[in-house]
């Protein structure tokens, strides 16, 4: 690494792409990037001094970095179209240019790595891992996929120490483009294993060899902390743990919800954490929170300590993040895109306020992914009461004829459903009866929580 100077980021703008960019400016290199869309993240990264062009022009890209590739790595994420410019130019002149995840492997590859992978819960375990060891003072550094509510940020930084070989590194481990099978953790956790990324895997059965390599990638002295009843565990010679709600070696007992708050009991080989009282609600959350709570055990976090940072743990932005919470009206946003998440996510609405009208505002993300999962989209979206439908965000893709949100929206079982434009949306719902409000997706809806946030903050008053 000491042969770089200039660090040239290819989609800047994402979440795990960000850390590192912030990594390697915290570690004395210059740093730059690009993105299409000046989002949040993307603002903060500016105000933070680094420097992000929003056009794919080469002449965008800053001079020094263009004049000296033998100093300059280029780190880019797949999601980046084939035929973007930067990249064409940056190739064409031999500039060595590397995945995120390739980057993430070298930079673990000295640390105790725990590798925290899954179809959906990753971002939320990983930064509970990350919490727990921060409040109990163990010297770690985390490299998150989304940004923390206790820190603000999606990076955790260790104290310099020179015995780096004893620092725990938190890493969220991405299936998408098999980018996990870069890292060597000596622990892991996995979630889940449900199909997802059909466009880069082609079969479910594609994903569950991804996640088979993964496992058998870690340390024969480490151990697996996977959720009960995946069939991964026969691929690694690490030792295998298991969790989930109900079954495992790690389990929740006592579940019950009280002043809104899910309280629960976690149940381990060696006795039971009690009383436990979550601020991050649903029973997924538990689910993932038994999973950090069994790697801190097993790093010799103590229990008390364990306890009090799950009771203080505050979420991830975007991940059942409040927005308004007052008397008659509630507004939660979440970053659910795959049909499992949204139903475990409105179940637990559900379960929080009994009774309550919901409605739900979904954007779908990625043309393959509406296509491959209609059904369970249109099945976990009909827990809605609602349904106010957004056009398909495309990320990387072209259309797919034939798949629309017209197409999904025939699907749903709930007679009170339309397509919506975002615009609209915004003129929409201030006039319908609502109570709890959702927004649910992985595109740029992000965009559109502050306004809806908004229109709902203050109570609304008639002169």
């Amino acid at each position: 690494m000491t042969n770089w100077k200039y660090i040239y980021f290819v989609g800047i703008g994402g979440i795990g792409m960000s850390a590192l960019a912030r990594w390697f400016k915290a570690n004395g290199f210059q740093v730059a990037g690009y993105d299409k869309t000046l989002t949040t993240l993307v603002q903060t990264l500016i105000d933070e001094d680094i420097k992000v062009n929003l056009e794919d022009e080469v002449s965008a890209m800053p001079a020094e970095f263009i004049a000296d590739p033998d100093h300059t790595l280029v780190i880019y994420t797949p999601a980046v179209p084939v035929q973007h410019k930067q990249m064409l130019y940056l190739r064409d002149n031999n500039f060595l240019i590397l995945k995120r995840s390739q980057v993430l492997g070298m930079l673990t590859k000295n640390l105790r790595t725990v590798g925290v992978a899954g179809t959906h819960g990753k971002t939320t375990t990983s930064s509970i891992v990350a919490h727990i060891l921060r409040q109990a003072e163990v010297n770690s550094t985390a490299f998150l996929g989304g940004i923390t509510q206790n820190y603000g940020t999606n990076l955790l930084l260790n104290e310099p120490t020179e015995h780096l070989e004893e620092v725990i590194c938190v890493v969220e481990a991405d299936e998408f483009d098999r980018s996990f099978l870069t890292l060597y953790p000596e622990i892991a956790i996995v979630t889940s294993t449900d199909a997802d990324h059909l466009d880069i895997y082609g079969k479910h059965e594609a994903v569950l060899d991804s996640f088979k390599e993964f496992v058998s990638q870690i340390d024969e002295e480490g151990a697996l902390f996977m959720k009960h009843g995946l069939e991964i565990g026969s691929a690694t010679k690490a030792k295998v743990y298991t969790y989930s709600l109900s079954a495992g070696d790690y389990q929740a007992e006592n579940i019950r919800i009280e002043n809104a708050r899910f309280v629960f009991d976690i149940k381990h080989p060696a006795g039971a954490i009690e009383q436990i009282a979550m601020v991050i609600p649903g029973y997924h959350n538990i689910e993932n929170s038994i999973a950090a709570a069994a790697v801190a055990l097993y790093l010799d976090v103590p229990s008390e300590k364990i306890k009090e940072a799950l009771e203080s743990y505050r979420g991830v932005k975007r991940r059942f993040e409040y927005q308004v919470e007052r008397s008659g009206k509630v507004y939660i946003d979440d970053y659910a895109h795959h049909p499992a998440e949204i139903e475990a996510f409105l179940k637990s609405v559900k379960a929080l306020y009994p009774g309550r009208h919901i409605t739900a505002v979904f954007q779908p993300h990625l043309f393959t992914r509406t296509r491959d999962f209609a059904d369970g989209f249109a099945e976990s979206l009909s827990t809605a009461d609602r349904l106010l439908l957004l056009d398909i965000y495309p990320a990387r893709e072209l259309p797919i004829e034939g798949v629309t949100s017209e197409m999904l929206l025939e699907k749903v079982g709930i007679s009170d459903k339309k397509i919506i434009s975002k615009e609209e949306l915004l003129k929409v719902l201030p006039e319908l009866d609502t109570e709890v409000i959702v927004t649910i997706g992985a595109g740029d809806i992000d965009t559109l929580v502050l306004p809806i946030k908004n229109l709902f903050a203050a109570p609304v008053t008639n002169n």
